[in-house]
């Protein structure tokens, strides 16, 4: 029926494999398969070398939704949307923070944009990686638990929801992009993954 959501979570990720998804590492510095791995349906991310696998497809409107961990104490990571173009080692695009502490803040990357983004006081340049912070202190979970993200992307406005509480929102003028994981300091396991487009 039109209007619905349509589920279509195993088309970005079958729980077996990332047959979905193409992958960067940092220089091409070691061979993909050492950094994103498949174990027993969940998606172990290495964290180093610097990189992140983003998803064949692009998508428009959908509800993204995963649970993510810390496996060796708390370090940095995200999830991109909106990815414009893939280049090594950030794309152009958004990333949802996961970064112990930050997790709900948008990191603008590669000259992508998000109208609600202004420069700090007193700064007269734009930073490399321009911040919006999320909105509420941090409400993440200790290293080693679980921790629900739900990313919403609705005609360029992205919502993000961190175990439950609503702590982004803004805008993009860029409608449809990649969706991505990073790899970016310590091991980040993610399970669960569903996508609905809206």
């Amino acid at each position: 029926m039109a209007g619905c959501a349509q589920k279509d979570d195993g088309a970005i990720f079958n729980g077996k494999n990332l047959s979905n998804w193409e992958f960067v590492v940092e220089d091409n510095a070691v061979p993909a398969e050492q950094v994103y791995l498949v174990e027993k349906g969940v998606i172990r991310v290495m964290g180093e070398p610097l990189g992140y696998m983003y998803t064949r497809e692009k998508y428009r409107n959908f509800v993204l939704e995963l649970e993510y961990r810390w496996a060796d104490g708390e370090s940095n990571s995200g999830v991109f949307v909106l990815i414009e173009e893939p280049m090594n080692p950030f794309p152009k695009g958004i990333e949802c923070q996961l970064a112990a502490g930050n997790a709900g803040d948008f990191v603008l990357l590669g000259g992508a944009n998000l109208n609600e983004y202004v420069l700090p006081e007193g700064v007269t340049e734009r930073p490399r990686f321009p911040v919006i912070d999320k909105q509420h202190p941090s409400n993440e979970k200790p290293a080693g638990e679980w921790n629900k993200m739900r990313i919403s992307v609705n005609e360029g406005i992205v919502e993000v929801h961190v175990n439950g509480l609503l702590q982004n929102r803004a805008t993009s003028e860029v409608k449809e992009g990649h969706i991505g994981l990073q790899s970016e300091g310590k091991e980040i396991q993610f399970k669960n993954l569903t996508l609905n487009r809206q």
